[in-house]
C-alpha cells in the first residue's frame, strides 16, 4: 500500500518528542487506533524514538488490523544500538559508528529489528532518517538501502531530513544521484514556512519523487489552540523558537482565515490543502499535540480534523496569496550545506562543496542569497 493523503506519526502526543502534554501509554495507543477508525491509513515511526519504544507502541496499536489496510513507514539512521547519546543532540548516525563495509549489515539489522518491534515482516516505505553528509552522497549507503528492498523488507525507499529545517542543496544532490531509488522524501513545509522547502519541489517532480510534508501545523499554531501568551512546558521543544514567533504567526494566520472560511476549512485543514496544492506533495503528516490547559483541543479532535480533510485544491491565486503572507525567506539559519559553516562537517551541518555549487547553479539557487539567514532573531528566554 502506498502513502495516503493524510498520515500519522508516532512523534504525536508528546510521548517520544517533547511537544505539549505527553500522553499516557494507554492513550497513546488509543489515539493511533482512533486515527485508523477515522480513516487515516498511513502510519510512520522511527526506530530512535524511545530507542524502539515508539515502534513497539505502533505495533501494539495496529495489532489485529488487516495488514493490507494500512501503509506502514519505518525510519532508520540513528545508531542507538552501538552509539552513545550526546545529550540533546541525540544518537550518532550509523555512518559515524560503522565503516562503509558495515553499512549494509547495519541497515539490514536495523530494519529487521524495527519490523519485529512493529510486529510485521515488511514496511511499505523505509526512510533514511536524519542523514548526515555521507547519507546524502554515499553510494554505499543507498546500495545498503536498496538491498533491504531487494530482500523484500520494504516495498519503497525514501529520505527524511531533519530534525531541523534546511538540507536544500543536499536534497537536490540526493534526488540527482539516487532519484531512481527514491520513491518518497520528507520535507518541512507549511503556509508560514514555505522556505526553504519550496526550492526542492520542481526537482522532486523531475525525478519522480513524491513528497510527504511535516510540521504542517507550524509548531501547533494551525491547530488554533496556541495563542499569544501561551505557556509552553519547560522541556517543550518549541521554547527554542525565536521570541515572538507565536504572535507573528498568529497575525499572519488572521490574513488567511478568509480563504479557510470560503472553503469551509479549519486552519489545520487549510495548511494541509495548501501543502497538497504544491508540486510533488502527495501526503501531509502534521504534528498532533495535546496542549496544556483546559481550553486546549483534545488530540482526538485534531485527529478528526486531519481525517476529515476534504479532497480539494486551492487555485493559483490563493496559493500565491498565502505564500506571500507566509513568506519566511532568509529568516533562520539552515542545516546541511551552508556557506556559514566553515571547517569539519558536523552531524547536521557542513561546508558547501563543488557538487553543491553545481547543483545550486542547475536549479538557479544562489547559496549566498537563497539559503542564507539575514534576519537576526533572539531565543525565547
Amino acid at each position: 500500500m502506498d502513502l495516503t493523503r493524510t498520515a500519522y506519526g508516532t512523534w504525536n502526543g508528546g510521548r517520544y518528542m517533547h511537544f505539549g502534554e505527553p500522553l499516557s501509554e494507554e492513550r497513546f495507543v488509543e489515539v493511533i487506533q482512533h486515527a485508523y477508525k477515522q480513516g487515516i491509513r498511513t502510519f510512520m515511526t522511527a526506530d530512535v524514538y524511545g530507542n524502539g519504544a515508539a515502534d513497539e507502541m505502533l505495533g501494539r496499536a495496529l495489532t489485529g488490523l488487516p495488514r493490507e489496510s494500512y501503509c506502514l513507514i519505518g525510519a532508520i539512521g540513528h545508531d542507538f544500538y552501538k552509539g552513545e547519546r550526546a545529550g540533546s543532540k541525540g544518537y550518532p548516525r550509523f555512518t559515524a559508528t560503522q565503516t562503509p563495509a558495515e553499512y549494509a549489515g547495519y541497515v539490514r539489522m536495523a530494519t529487521e529489528k524495527a519490523l519485529a518491534r512493529c510486529k510485521t515482516n515488511k514496511f511499505d516505505l523505509l526512510m533514511l532518517h536524519n542523514p548526515d553528509f555521507i547519507g546524502y552522497t554515499s553510494d554505499k549507503v543507498w546500495s545498503a538501502m536498496d538491498k533491504v528492498k531487494d530482500a523484500g523488507l520494504t516495498d519503497r525507499l525514501g529520505i527524511a531530513p531533519g530534525p531541523a529545517n534546511g538540507f536544500t542543496l543536499d536534497m537536490l544532490i540526493a534526488f540527482e544521484r539516487f532519484g531512481p531509488l527514491l520513491d518518497w522524501a520528507m520535507i518541512i513545509l507549511n503556509p508560514l514556512e514555505p522556505w526553504p522547502g519550496c526550492m526542492v519541489l520542481e526537482s522532486a517532480v523531475k525525478h519522480d519523487v513524491n513528497l510527504i510534508t511535516r510540521v504542517v501545523d507550524y509548531g501547533g499554531l494551525f491547530h488554533d489552540d496556541v495563542k499569544p501568551g501561551h505557556q509552553f512546558g519547560h522541556h517543550d521543544h518549541r521554547t527554542f523558537r525565536p521570541a515572538g514567533w507565536v504572535e507573528a504567526g498568529t497575525a499572519k494566520m488572521e490574513q488567511m482565515r478568509e480563504i479557510a472560511r470560503f472553503h469551509k476549512l479549519t486552519m489545520l485543514q487549510l495548511a494541509c490543502i495548501w501543502n497538497l496544492s504544491q508540486p510533488a506533495v502527495k501526503s501531509v503528516i502534521p504534528t498532533l499535540i495535546q496542549e496544556h490547559g483546559d481550553k486546549a483541543k483534545s488530540i482526538e479532535s485534531k485527529v478528526d480534523e486531519l481525517a476529515s480533510l476534504p479532497d480539494i485544491k486551492l487555485n493559483e491565486d490563493e496559493i500565491r496569496h498565502i505564500a506571500k503572507i507566509g513568506n519566511n525567506k532568509n529568516c533562520m539559519e539552515l542545516k546541511g550545506a551552508n556557506r556559514a559553516h566553515v571547517g569539519s562537517a558536523l552531524p547536521d551541518r557542513w561546508e558547501i562543496t563543488k557538487d553543491h555549487e553545481l547543483i545550486a547553479s542547475k536549479w538557479g539557487i544562489d547559496p549566498d542569497k537563497d539559503i542564507a539567514c539575514t534576519h537576526k532573531t533572539e531565543k525565547v528566554p
